[in-house]
This record gives C-alpha cells, sequence and structure tokens, in this order.
C-alpha cells in the first residue's frame, strides 16, 4: 500500500525499531470480527453452526469474536434479527472503558454508524435513556436503523450539533461517549479513502474540531461523570495533544488509570491507551478515560445519584386511554405491556424510558421505541417493536428453524408468505428463536409485514 510521505516520516521518529513492523502491517490482511448482542443472545444459547463460524474471543471485549475472511456474517438471517453487530476488532475497545451499566445516563455524541451506541446498550440491559447524536443527516438514518436492528428500546437518536446539546442537557449526563472525528490514520488498512484525503493540514483541522466537541461534552457530564475519548488515529496532536489541550482549561478533570489488554499499550501520556495493528489483531486505535471531579463525593451509586436536569423539563407523555387501539393490540398480542412514557408523532406512536427529558426544539430522528402506526380503527406493530420483543413476550409466535425451515426463513425476508398453522391473527416470526418481524396469519397463510425496503435475498 502507498502511504504519504509526511505520514510515514512522522511515524518512523513515533515508533523508531519498530517502523518496518507497522509499515508491514499494510500489506497483511485486516482481521474480522462481530460482537453478540446481549438484548438477543449470549454465547452458551448460540446454535452449533454460529459458534463454528466464530474464530476466536477479541481481548478487550466479552462479547466480540473474530470470524475468518471466508465468511459473510452480513448475509445471514441472524444478522437481519439483530443477533449480532459486524464491528471492527479494535473499535470495540473504548466503550469497554465507559463503565456502564443500569441505571446511567448516556450520551453517545457522535454515534453513527452505531457500533459503539449499540454496544453500550446491551451493557445496560434496555434500561434508562440512552441519547445517540449523530450531526450528519444520512449517517444519523444508518444509526437510527442499526439501533432499531439490533433491538435497543430504550435509545433517542438526534441529529444535532454538540453545541446545541450542551445548551439542554447541561450536567445531564452520568457518561459520555467521545468517539471525535479524526484523520482516520489508524483505518487507512481497510480505508483507501482515508489515505486520499489525508493530510497535515486535515490533522490540524481535526484537532481544532476535537476541541470544540471537547468543550461542549464538558458542559453535559456530571460531577463525578466519566468520558471516555476515543479516536481512528495515531497523529499526537489529535491524540494526547487533544486530551492535553483539554484537561489544561479543565482542572477539575482527570484522566483515570485503567487496565490495558494484551497488544495494548500506554501513550505519550500517562494513562491514555494506544492500539496498534502490528501489535493486536486490529486496527489502529487511541484513548482516554477521563473523570470529573465530584465537589460533593457523591459517589458513584448510580441508583442515588441525581445529576443536572434537562432545561426543557420531563417529558410527560400521553396517557394509555388516549391510545385504545395500541391498548386492545396489546391486550391480544403482548403478555404484558412495556412501559414507559407513550408519546405520539403524526399517527406513530412511540415509547421512551421512564423519567425522559423533552425533546422539544430539537432534531429527533428516533423518539425511543417505534410502537407501531395509529391507523382508523386499529394498531399496526412496528418492525422496532418485534425487534425488541421475545417470544416470550408475546401471545403467538411462529418459530422457524434454519436448518429444518430454510426455504420459510429466506423466504421471508424476501418478502414471501409461508404456510403455517394456529389462530388468525399476529404472529413475532422467529428464526431459532430471535425475531426477525411481523407475520399476520389468516387461513393457513402467513401474510408478511417484514418492512417491503429491507427485504432481500441472502441466498
Amino acid at each position: 500500500m502507498k502511504l504519504p510521505q509526511e505520514f510515514c516520516e512522522r511515524m518512523q521518529e513515533m515508533l523508531g525499531k519498530e517502523y518496518p513492523a507497522f509499515f508491514a502491517s499494510y500489506d497483511q490482511e485486516e482481521y474480522k470480527a462481530l460482537r453478540l448482542n446481549p438484548l438477543k443472545a449470549a454465547t452458551e444459547q448460540l446454535p452449533p453452526a454460529m459458534g463454528e463460524m466464530l474464530t476466536g474471543q477479541v481481548p478487550w471485549c466479552e462479547t466480540g469474536y473474530y470470524y475468518p475472511l471466508s465468511e459473510h456474517p452480513g448475509k445471514h438471517p441472524y444478522h437481519e434479527a439483530g443477533v449480532y453487530y459486524i464491528q471492527e476488532p479494535s473499535a470495540m475497545a473504548p466503550a469497554e472503558y465507559l463503565d456502564v451499566h443500569p441505571g446511567t445516563r448516556v450520551l453517545d455524541v457522535r454515534a453513527a454508524l452505531g457500533g459503539k451506541s449499540t454496544q453500550i446498550a446491551g451493557k445496560m440491559g434496555g434500561e434508562r435513556l440512552r441519547i445517540c447524536n449523530e450531526i450528519h443527516p444520512a449517517r444519523a438514518k444508518i444509526l437510527s436503523e442499526n439501533i432499531e436492528r439490533m433491538g435497543i428500546p430504550n435509545a433517542v437518536v438526534l441529529n444535532e450539533t454538540p453545541q446545541r446539546l450542551s445548551e439542554v442537557f447541561e450536567g445531564y449526563f452520568h457518561r459520555i461517549m467521545v468517539d471525535a472525528p479524526c484523520s482516520g490514520e489508524g483505518m487507512f488498512r481497510k480505508n483507501q479513502e482515508a489515505v486520499e484525503e489525508w493530510s497535515p493540514e486535515n490533522v490540524k483541522k481535526c484537532a481544532l474540531r476535537q476541541d470544540e466537541i471537547l468543550e461542549e461534552v464538558y458542559h453535559m457530564l456530571a460531577p463525578g461523570g466519566r468520558m471516555v475519548y476515543s479516536t481512528c488515529t495515531f497523529a499526537p496532536e489529535e491524540d494526547e495533544g487533544s486530551v492535553t489541550r483539554f484537561l489544561e482549561r479543565h482542572p477539575d478533570m482527570r484522566i483515570l488509570p485503567v487496565p490495558m489488554y494484551h497488544g495494548m499499550e500506554s501513550g505519550n501520556r500517562e494513562g491514555t491507551i494506544r492500539l496498534w495493528p502490528h501489535k493486536l489483531h486490529g486496527e489502529g486505535h487511541f484513548l482516554a478515560v477521563l473523570e470529573k471531579e465530584d465537589p460533593w463525593d457523591q459517589g458513584q451509586d448510580i441508583e442515588t445519584w441525581l445529576p443536572g436536569e434537562c432545561r426543557n423539563g420531563e417529558e410527560k407523555g400521553i396517557s394509555l386511554k388516549s391510545c385504545k387501539e395500541y391498548q386492545q393490540f396489546a391486550a391480544e398480542n403482548l403478555k404484558s405491556m412495556p412501559e414507559g412514557v407513550l408519546v405520539t408523532y403524526g399517527d406513530q406512536l412511540y415509547l421512551l424510558p421512564k423519567q425522559s427529558p423533552s425533546f422539544q426544539g430539537l432534531k429527533v430522528l428516533r423518539p425511543g421505541l417505534h410502537l407501531g402506526t395509529n391507523k382508523k380503527n386499529r394498531f399496526e406493530p412496528s418492525h422496532a417493536l418485534a425487534l425488541a420483543l421475545r417470544p416470550e413476550d408475546v401471545k403467538h409466535t411462529a418459530d422457524l428453524k434454519l436448518q429444518e425451515d430454510r426455504e420459510k426463513v429466506y423466504g421471508y425476508l424476501r418478502g414471501e408468505t409461508f404456510s403455517y398453522e394456529g389462530e388468525k391473527g399476529w404472529y413475532l416470526v422467529t428464526v431459532d428463536g430471535y425475531s426477525m418481524g411481523w407475520g399476520k396469519l389468516a387461513s393457513g397463510t402467513m401474510k408478511n409485514h417484514y418492512p417491503k425496503g429491507l427485504r432481500k435475498n441472502l441466498e
């Protein structure tokens, strides 16, 4: 691979004797990995065919697994069902250091295309509010689609600037992920476009943008809160430099010492971590874990630790009584009704987690879990709701087995009907127990409600 001359000179200066090994890594094949979705599956629950596809665990991610280049997990029914997310292995590291769990308020400030954001969601178990923001509309749309595919019920997707967010959410979040826009040097092996766009001027421009984003993020982090800053570049100006400049501006922030995994190294500033492509099975990455001083010594008990309030106030929502069609659908088809705050956008019904803030005045792409559409005298459930449900949550399921019902499974994803016996009505269609979407049974035929825009031939 031909790399920019100025980049090579700087890396040679940084790495010294290690430079030849680093340079040689660009002619080696990249490593492929996927991350299991805890909201859907655990390793011990996977069918044997899935386990056979995986070759080993990603050391820094308990749900991350490598797979051989000969495999194509993106063309598999489990992928459509959100059982796993295909992600570059080194990119799995930052979210592992954010220390999220049920009860935390979390912001992913630059969340597209959804890798780190869906990883964080798995750790939260679908509880409490998560805000995923992306400034670019097209990327925000893909982010929203990935949130839906992974069956994440507690995420709001926004399309805002960090500046606008900081006006509304001052001191609001326990945890913030900052996957900063960068010069992309760590992705040169898998992204030729990043090579072509690289220049010393772009490195400087990225560093300035990182300073601006970190400044806004600082104001949204609660006292005692934690943020993880990460890039996929090697440039010291964007990595240790951005962290150093930030700490100089905010002496109430500090770097947290965190454990490192095999192949990781300390950065040029104590507490920072670098992932080098010639030392581990993954691309180049940088991260630092930062914590804001807690002047009131509130500690880390998330259940009692109340950060600042949203300036828009709390979302009041609408009453269940005003959603008669949805109420009837839930009574007929769900074993229990999901809890939360009901909100409407036109004829679309959504569910937000309890105590959610109001998003009035913000650009909202996905205001929580999309429940479905209020139509005349009936309610039509959404694909997002199907993917967020498990077989035990509904009264009727059509559980297809991949090995025995292969034609039905692949046909369903193409939009085809299939024969099935049972009571008339809505069915959650699953593959090996993983929800794929809705079907409606009548006279022995399962009518296909898989969204037309998602239908595809995987064979």
